[in-house]
């Protein structure tokens, strides 16, 4: 596992193949009282943690390859915003977190379990936007970024550095399919981020470190530009009448050969915040029971 200096204090722990899912990048603060792991990812745990000894474990979202250290980190403290608590404390939360039940529910838990190696923290805490960890020398602070789920979060931290988390500026675009992702909330949350200034920027997939905010920026637009773009698509797709399971057999999300045991779940919720959206701005209609139609 390679470490990176961003300064003195921080680092970011690469994970597998720069930082894909399944892995991702994790960052370790070093204070002068504390050290903490935020987002310590499946490469961490299979690597045997962390280059320092870890107090606390800052977990920016309730995801199966955000909270792989929790169980791994047993000694240590974690944190978690309290929008998202419940799915660090159990596994039946996490679940509810995601909205999956029945058959592809049990199959993803149980990859959750053996493949990230998730184990509950019921004595996890919540935090809120705006909390910050001092820990000697440099402090951690919250920035609640709603809209993936519920509770995501990125971080300021001192000496110029922005986790960003699942705001991943990769070319898949925004991802807000679980029964606690919202579309308007992950726009919101775009334009929050949009403000910050550091000097490096960190992602937890794939583009990892970015430095400067002219490059920021340009990575942003380009991740927010998918939201219209599949918006557009699916309106073209209901040029003539169509119903939530035709969007769904015809994929906007996921390409067509990606086989994952929630891919239709998210392909359903992702086309129903659209069209609602649609419905809202009289860009379609329902023509019959179930079947919508662009205007």
């Amino acid at each position: 596992m390679d470490e990176l200096f961003l300064t003195e204090r921080v680092s970011v722990l690469i994970g597998a193949d720069g930082g894909r899912y399944p892995s991702g990048n994790s960052l370790v603060v070093r204070g002068d009282g504390e050290a903490v792991i935020i987002d310590p990812s499946v490469t961490v745990v299979e690597s045997g943690g962390a280059p320092v000894a870890i107090d606390a474990v800052i977990v920016s979202h309730s995801h199966e390859d955000h909270l792989a250290g929790n169980g791994f980190f047993s000694e240590a403290r974690v944190h978690i915003h309290h929008d998202d608590l419940l799915g660090a404390r159990s596994l039946d939360g996490l679940m509810d977190v995601y909205g999956l039940t029945g058959e592809s529910g049990a199959a993803f838990s149980k990859q959750i379990v053996e493949e990230f190696h998730y184990m509950p923290r019921p004595d996890a805490s919540g935090f809120s936007d705006g909390h910050v960890w001092e820990l000697g020398g440099v402090h951690v602070e919250a920035v609640h970024l709603p809209g993936h789920t519920r509770g995501h979060s990125g971080f300021r931290i001192s000496g110029g550095v922005f986790f960003l988390s699942d705001i991943d500026l990769t070319g898949f675009g925004p991802y807000y399919g679980d029964v606690w992702s919202d579309l308007e909330d992950f726009e919101r949350s775009l334009a929050v981020v949009r403000d910050e200034d550091a000097d490096y920027y960190v992602t937890f997939h794939h583009r990892g470190v970015i430095e400067g905010r002219e490059r920021f920026l340009e990575l942003l637009d380009e991740f927010a530009a998918v939201i219209p773009r599949r918006h557009e698509a699916m309106l073209e797709f209901l040029a003539e009448p169509r119903s939530i399971d035709d969007m769904v057999e015809h994929r906007f999300i996921y390409r067509k050969h990606v086989e994952h045991v929630f891919a239709n779940d998210v392909e359903r919720r992702c086309a129903g915040m659209h069209l609602q959206r649609m419905l809202a701005r009289g860009e379609a209609t329902e023509v019959e029971p179930g079947r919508f139609q662009a205007v």
